[in-house]
């Protein structure tokens, strides 16, 4: 399988959404179902004053996570899944939903917990570097950030054990590991911001 050299446009994944509602199952899969349910364990606080989740897709995680948030900011780069997504949580008044691609935009606001999931390895290396600094700059002192990738073989830029790495690089001036769990098909990764 070739990878793709260059960061995924938004216009391949409204093609992907164009074709299906929801394209990875995100609704229905057992492995979505048990990846949440880990990723909602695995966030240090129980409660976050403001939070972003870059990727938000159709909403199914964003409504799992927002009981948790005073403030819930999530963006994703495809309009036909955050109208998907804002219906999902019409019941939950402190989410905002954004159509946004990282890093060259950025919503407004500090956060102390930034969540990516399924996300990263879309991007090349040159946007990693660039979503790193984008990081340091809008994640609070003491701040978490929640990375939960595939490991699974793709034509994307990176895989998601490499994509991982090389985000958890370009942090370590600034932010610790302190939880890393691997498991069959995804790892999850929880840093502390210093």
């Amino acid at each position: 399988m070739t990878r793709r050299q260059a960061t995924l446009p938004p216009d391949y994944f409204e093609g992907m959404y164009a074709s299906d509602p929801d394209p990875w199952r995100f609704e229905t899969s057992a492995y979505e179902r048990e990846k949440y349910a880990a990723t909602l364990a695995s966030l240090p606080r129980e409660s976050y004053r403001s939070a972003l989740e870059i990727g938000c897709s159709i909403g199914v995680f964003t409504h799992a996570l927002a009981p948790r948030c005073a403030s819930l900011v999530a963006i994703d780069v495809a309009e036909s899944a955050l109208e998907a997504a804002r219906r999902r949580c019409a019941d939950q008044p402190q989410v905002r939903f954004a159509r946004t691609a990282v890093p060259g935009a950025w919503p407004e606001g500090r956060f102390d917990l930034i969540l990516i999931s399924e996300v990263i390895y879309f991007l090349d290396q040159d946007d990693l570097a660039a979503l790193a600094r984008r990081i340091a700059e809008f994640l609070e002192p003491g701040g978490d950030l929640v990375l939960v990738h595939w490991l699974g073989e793709t034509d994307y830029p990176l895989s998601g054990d490499a994509a991982t790495e090389v985000l958890i690089a370009g942090t370590r001036g600034f932010l610790d590991v302190v939880h890393g769990a691997r498991e069959a098909q995804y790892r999850l990764d929880v840093l502390r911001g210093r």
